[in-house]
């Protein structure tokens, strides 16, 4: 019997390492959708162990682009994989059985409000998250190489 606590949200320790296992094992099919939203995997390169880092994010779309976004639930502090990707923005990404190299970057100031809606539309508690944080919760743009 597993003395784990449940995390945020009340998912158990882990449950995103399990995500992306099955997600990669059944080429997205157990996976992309993910409590009623689709999830893409995201690796970055740790920036100071220069692993891989892989994690299963809700995204969205803007044209050819995806989006994501540096939540962590309105944490003080932005996720790893953002300050990853910041330190090395080239990015891998699979989307179902889609697996490809991007280029990710913060949204612009100008270019946000239109993104942040798009998320938020998918994924409402966004909006709660950014009350609870004094930070700006990023906007990520994955563009493909």
């Amino acid at each position: 019997m597993s003395t784990a606590r449940p995390g945020p949200g009340g998912r158990p320790p882990g449950w995103q390492q399990a995500h992306a296992r099955r997600y990669i094992e059944t080429e997205g099919r157990d996976g992309h959708i993910w409590e009623g939203v689709t999830t893409l995997l995201l690796t970055t390169t740790g920036r100071r162990s220069g692993q891989p880092r892989t994690t299963p994010l809700i995204y969205g779309r803007a044209g050819d682009r995806y989006l994501v976004v540096a939540s962590r639930g309105g944490a003080p502090a932005h996720p790893s994989w953002y300050d990853n990707l910041v330190a090395q923005p080239i990015v891998q990404v699979q989307v179902m059985a889609d697996r490809f190299k991007a280029r990710a970057r913060t949204a612009t100031p100008a270019e946000k409000p239109a993104l942040w809606t798009t998320m938020t539309a998918i994924w409402p508690p966004y909006d709660e998250y950014q009350q609870r944080t004094a930070r700006e919760i990023p906007v990520v743009i994955l563009e493909r190489i």
